[in-house]
């Protein structure tokens, strides 16, 4: 296939993230070094990575300052408690291949669990799959979403909604943008990428370990926001975001968290969770 060169045809790789695996986990305590180690020297990739359609993937990691940061306070329909999952694990998977992913992921894990590949050492605060919805980019020629991962980015903020009545994730996004308010969010900021999520119709079959809080209906809205550069310079803009959300009678705010990427092969922020 020819791809075309100019800017135009950048619409048209075929390349598109269909849906994301996104798990948010605690280490047990004591165990913190032993749980990072295994999840990106083994997990990461045996569990997840090397399943079909799998596009890439990140992990983030919050560490005590930050996860003092969340908001809103004390609400636990994503974390509970608030201050719950300590690193976030984040895959694209392609357009069109999620059944194909998930039959493989489901007996995966099984045969994971069976081959003592598992660690029971953890505890899951909210674990599920979501569909994409859609992306806005700060710049006009911005890094892609279907590559964001690959990207580096140096931080992420993740934003969980519930729309209110009369509204779906998928119409809050819609009137979102037709309202600039995602220009708002973004321009002159570090802030890169807002990216938005539902969960997905079918979710997953049962697994051999707790997944933590449930992934809502239609009416959840995910958002992913890529920073390059440091996330404690936007927590402001975004809690003035989430609160814009609220205001225009759209959506509530369950979770705002930030995390920082983490450096892989080593155990860097283990001893500030």
């Amino acid at each position: 296939m020819a791809y075309p060169l100019d800017i135009g045809g950048i619409d048209d790789y075929p390349m598109k993230v269909g849906s994301m695996l996104l798990t948010m986990v605690d280490p047990n305590p004591g165990f913190e070094v032993a749980y990072n180690r295994w999840y990106e020297r083994d997990h990461y990739y045996a569990g997840c990575m090397v399943a079909p359609h799998q596009m890439s993937g990140s992990r983030w990691v919050a560490t005590r300052p930050l996860k003092d940061q969340r908001w809103p306070a004390g609400d636990t329909a994503v974390a509970n408690p608030t201050d719950a999952g300590s690193y976030v694990a984040i895959y694209w998977i392609e357009a069109g291949g999620h059944e194909a992913w998930n039959d493989w992921s489901t007996e995966r894990v099984v045969w994971l669990y069976t081959n003592n590949r598992g660690f029971p050492e953890r505890r899951h605060a909210h674990t599920n799959l979501f569909d994409f919805i859609g992306a806005a980019n700060r710049d006009a020629d911005g890094v892609p979403i279907d590559v964001a991962l690959d990207s580096a980015y140096d931080g992420i903020f993740t934003l969980f909604f519930d729309a209110r009545d009369g509204h779906t994730a998928r119409s809050v996004h819609d009137a979102l943008g037709t309202s600039g308010a995602y220009d708002r969010l973004m321009d002159g900021t570090r802030i890169e990428i807002t990216s938005s999520w539902t969960p997905v119709a079918t979710p997953a079959a049962d697994q051999p370990m707790d997944l933590g809080t449930p992934a809502g209906g239609p009416e959840r809205l995910v958002q992913l926001l890529f920073v390059r550069g440091d996330v404690d310079d936007e927590l402001d803009r975004v809690r003035a975001y989430t609160d814009e959300v609220a205001a225009a009678g759209l959506a509530d705010v369950h979770l705002g968290a930030p995390f920082l990427r983490t450096i892989v092969g080593t155990d860097t922020y283990i001893d500030q969770l």
